[in-house]
């Protein structure tokens, strides 16, 4: 897997005015299947991966974390949200709540999540690439492949089976 992560920003950034394009195009005419095609895809891949033996997102980026998710978390760290925010949070640019720092505090030794039961929904989520009109977040997409072996397999995939 260290290879892996090593090589993958290197191969995101080659394939990133290949995706692009395919992205756009994908934006215009997205095919009639696409939601099933691309459930398909995560599905397979998470088959064959396991987030536990990379976990680079959590190493290299953090979620947003919306109201709701800060309430959640700090219940179960048994926190006010105020100090669940004053803790372990900052406002990015976007005015978004995120990380004070990045690897994310609850990632502990073994790649697992300290409040995996209760993480953020953008944690959940992530890669998004099983999401419904996966055309709408191509820019996501396109960030994410730099980051997840795992998506970056499934949009290599879905580029051989959409033409």
């Amino acid at each position: 897997m260290e290879e892996i992560l090593k090589n993958l920003p290197k191969q995101a950034k080659d394939k990133h005015n290949e995706n692009k394009k395919f992205f756009a195009k994908l934006k215009k005419k997205p095919p009639k299947h696409l939601d099933l095609l691309m459930q398909e895809l995560h599905d397979e891949e998470f088959e064959r991966t396991d987030c536990l033996d990379c976990a680079n997102c959590c190493k290299t980026t953090g979620p947003l974390f919306t109201n709701k998710d800060i309430e959640r978390i700090a219940k179960f760290l048994k926190l006010k949200p105020q100090q669940f925010i004053d803790q372990y949070l900052r406002i990015d640019e976007e005015n978004d709540y995120v990380l004070q720092q990045v690897p994310c505090t609850f990632l502990g030794y073994d790649n697992k999540c300290m409040i995996y039961e209760v993480r953020p929904k953008a944690c959940a989520e992530f890669p998004h690439t099983d999401r419904r009109k996966f055309q709408q977040i191509s820019n996501l997409t396109l960030k994410n492949v730099a980051i997840c072996p795992a998506a970056f397999n499934i949009v290599e995939e879905m580029k051989k089976r959409i033409k």
